[in-house]
């Protein structure tokens, strides 16, 4: 008998507990595609903002159509801006990717917009996030706090100077490191080469000091369970995505 899948409202403690979480990105503004990810057993879909047509509508329906197939719907944004944040969060997304985050004080700016208690989130339980005000006050601020999950891309070659600094901020949940960025920067050929290799160890290192959990794209399955061995320590797991991307 298969074992049920964890329901998407647990995303944020199955990553901080190192499960192994299966996931990809979304690039096309329907619903099909989440929904049969969803039906397949995928545990997350990156709806992704920063690099394909997506704006409130059709996120707010992206939204929709991955909490309706029980899978976790995170939000890669174009623009980190805490109204944008605020927008994707009430909508009801179980978290945000961030790309860019090269220093300590943007990580703290955008966990910030993603709490409420000892952050800057604005109010409202009148969402899809609040159930349209079913939430009172006092659980919908308790819910969101607890399973809004807030993901730092790794991506730019100088945030490498600064990634204890950054993976110790408070409410950073996670790294997702963007070898395909590092990998443009330094011009080397692929994202597995031995240079891409070299940017990247110092991150899983920084990763594994803060007891991180580690999110990468990989184009197969060789290099998954390559970056898992790199990142793997006795307590901890890894989360590989595949590389397909829709």
């Amino acid at each position: 008998m298969t074992t049920p899948r964890p329901p998407y409202t647990d995303f944020r403690r199955r990553l901080k507990a190192r499960e192994h979480v299966l996931g990809t990105f979304i690039k096309t503004p329907t619903t099909h595609a989440t929904e049969i990810l969803g039906m397949l057993g995928f545990d997350f879909v990156v709806i992704d903002q920063e690099h394909a047509p997506f704006d409130a509508n059709t996120i707010d329906v992206m939204v929709l159509a991955a909490r309706a197939s029980d899978i976790a719907p995170i939000v890669r944004v174009g623009d980190p801006g805490e109204a944008n944040i605020l927008s994707v969060l009430d909508c009801g997304a179980s978290g945000i990717l961030v790309p860019h985050v090269d220093s300590a004080d943007k990580a703290r700016a955008v966990a910030s917009a993603c709490r409420y208690r000892g952050g800057r989130r604005g109010f409202a339980n009148t969402t899809r996030a609040g159930r349209f005000g079913e939430a009172t006050f006092a659980e919908h601020m308790a819910d969101q706090d607890a399973r809004v999950t807030c993901i730092a891309m790794i991506e730019d070659v100088h945030a490498i100077d600064h990634v204890d600094a950054i993976a110790a901020v408070e409410g950073i949940d996670a790294f997702f490191i963007g070898r395909g960025d590092l990998t443009a920067a330094i011009g080397a050929p692929s994202m597995t080469s031995p240079q891409t290799r070299a940017l990247v160890e110092p991150i899983m290192a920084a990763a594994r000091k803060a007891d991180m959990p580690v999110i990468m794209l990989c184009p197969d399955r060789e290099d998954a369970s390559a970056m898992a061995r790199g990142r793997s320590r006795p307590g901890s797991s890894t989360v590989s995505p595949p590389a397909r991307l829709t």
